[in-house]
């Protein structure tokens, strides 16, 4: 199942998720020219044979007579610069939201009660992401699903990821969960409360007030059981936490990155709130602003929330999001300043600079990432530099400086 690409996309595209939407393939026809009415009769033989009936295909597309010129327009916005991750925190991680969830914690405790027996997933860690992705249900998106999806999928936008997600959610409609008048979501087919894909909702999603139906559109237990079904299926690690603020002592030798927990305590790194480490546990150094900034280590439930969404502002957000509604405090270091930041277009000759060196496999999209982290401290250790991962100016010219 492409449960990593299907969710950490979702995520990225969802209202109010936080991270820039995407341009589109070069495979896609974004202007919506193509013959739509033909485009609905093979869906409806792919449906057909899936055992949607005709029924059901009628109903979810009794409104949807074309492409949705507002979802095409989406496709095509891309922001110039990546956000830096202290500006993603602001906002993700508000004095509002806290109040807001906390708030949520008190009325709701019953009900998180039972999904963290159920699941083993923290409560803080499932309000989290439900305050993350809509608000606490405040804001899930009002953009009809079908006719989202179906204006992607007729544009090609990111080839055939988008046909699937709609035959997915003419699956949902089959199974009577909702009626296609309430099903939701943003303008990149993320669903409800959640903000599932309608492939994430057939896995994952689950009926917590025992009515018969999962409902992540309007039931607050189905989305909070939901979200902690999707964690818990990813392997969530009950024992540990996403991370933990720590302080590195001085000389630490940041090219040793990776060990367990006890080795990393053993190796003089303190915990900033002053509770002991973890006895055990596999973690990773994390210094998402470089040195002197909040430094993190992060364990394998850090992965297990960006498959939910794969940007690390997202997953540092969630994880700090849940701490301080269980009562944490704020980070105790602070940020860099802006100045040494780059941008995507530097952001892209890094990763062509480091793909050169033969140090770097991806696509030079301009996104930093745990695979553009590792590459640049393979650069840093290679040249002997502090090996902190983080990309600046400043590394980018000594890059373009070597030969």
């Amino acid at each position: 199942m492409r449960r990593f690409v299907l969710a950490g996309l979702a995520a990225l595209m969802a209202q109010g998720a936080g991270a820039e939407p995407v341009a589109p393939a070069r495979s896609a026809r974004a202007d919506g020219t193509a013959d739509f009415a033909g485009f609905k009769e093979t869906l409806r033989r792919d449906a057909t044979a899936r055992g949607i009936s005709r029924a059901t295909f009628d109903a979810a597309f009794r409104d949807v007579t074309g492409p949705d010129a507002a979802v095409l327009a989406r496709t095509r916005r891309q922001s110039e610069f990546a956000r830096p991750v202290w500006d993603y925190l602001v906002s993700a991680v508000s004095a509002g939201r806290i109040a807001r969830g906390r708030a949520q914690a008190a009325r709701l405790a019953a009900t998180l009660a039972r999904i963290e027996r159920k699941f083993g997933v923290p409560r803080w860690i499932v309000l989290s992401f439900w305050g993350v992705e809509s608000d606490f249900g405040a804001s899930a998106g009002t953009v009809p699903t079908v006719r989202a999806l179906a204006t992607l999928a007729q544009a090609g936008f990111r080839d055939t990821l988008f046909r699937d997600e709609l035959l997915a959610a003419l699956a949902i409609l089959e199974q009577g969960d909702i009626t296609p008048e309430r099903m939701t979501g943003s303008w990149a087919g993320a669903m409800g409360q959640v903000q599932f894909l309608p492939s994430s909702f057939l896995a994952h999603a689950v009926d917590v007030d025992g009515d018969g139906r999962r409902d992540i559109w309007t039931t607050e237990a189905d989305s909070l059981g939901s979200i902690a079904s999707y964690l818990k299926n990813l392997g969530w690690n009950p024992a540990l936490s996403w991370g933990y603020e720590v302080v590195l002592p001085a000389g630490f030798d940041l090219t040793r990155y990776r060990a367990d927990l006890s080795d990393f305590a053993r190796r003089g790194i303190r915990r900033t709130d002053g509770a002991a480490l973890p006895a055990s546990g596999e973690a990773s150094l994390f210094l998402p602003g470089g040195l002197g900034a909040p430094a993190f280590l992060i364990t394998g439930n850090f992965e297990v929330i960006r498959a939910y969404n794969t940007s690390d502002s997202y997953a540092l957000a969630v994880g700090h999001l849940a701490d301080r509604l269980a009562g944490g405090a704020t980070l105790a270091a602070s940020w860099p300043s802006q100045a040494e930041r780059l941008d995507t277009n530097g952001l892209k000759a890094l990763q062509a600079g480091l793909t050169r060196r033969g140090l770097y496999a991806g696509d030079a999209d301009g996104r930093a990432g745990p695979k553009l982290r590792e590459a640049v401290r393979r650069y840093q250790i290679a040249e002997g530099l502090p090996a902190d991962g983080y990309a600046t100016k400043a590394l980018l010219r000594h890059l373009e400086e070597r030969p």
